[in-house]
């Protein structure tokens, strides 16, 4: 089947069963490897992507499901709430072993397009879905704080 889409602002189109995981298309058919394969269930998070501006599990999405939609994994984020994040990450050392942190960066460039100041239990709502098997949960919500005020215009 052929699925036709945007992917980071730009059209592609996969041929490709109709049951196959988005995320199987995004990394094998069309060399996207920074999403991520964690669990295969939509549990952990690793694999998000946002479909329509929406975070969404890209390991149980079909590719059928996006035909004629926009998708933007991370190598395609580079908007001011993305580089807020990144330099955030990167300034708060947030990652320790780093593999689950695509999927990460995309739940939380969603909650602070949605909530440009979250509190503590905003985050930890927004964020809940994504599993740290390292347990930097407390630099992760560090680094959210830390490019919201950064949007914000305060110093860092």
């Amino acid at each position: 089947m052929k699925i036709t889409f945007r992917l980071n602002e730009k059209p592609v189109s996969v041929d490709a069963d109709a049951d196959m995981p988005l995320l199987w298309a995004l990394r094998d058919l069309l060399g996207a490897t920074g999403t991520k394969y964690g669990c295969g269930i939509a549990q952990c998070g690793a694999c998000t992507v946002h479909v329509d501006g929406k975070p969404r599990r890209s390991c149980v999405t079909p590719v059928s499901s996006i035909d004629g939609r926009n998708i933007a994994t991370i190598e395609g984020v580079d908007d001011p709430v993305a580089q807020a994040l990144q330099a955030a990450w990167a300034e708060l050392d947030v990652p320790q072993c780093g593999f689950c942190q695509s999927g990460q960066i995309m739940s939380a460039i969603a909650l602070l397009r949605a909530v440009p100041r979250p509190d503590d239990a905003q985050i930890d709502a927004a964020m809940a879905g994504n599993i740290c098997r390292c347990a930097a949960y407390h630099r992760i919500r560090g680094g959210i704080h830390l490019a919201a005020a950064k949007l914000d215009g305060e110093p860092a």
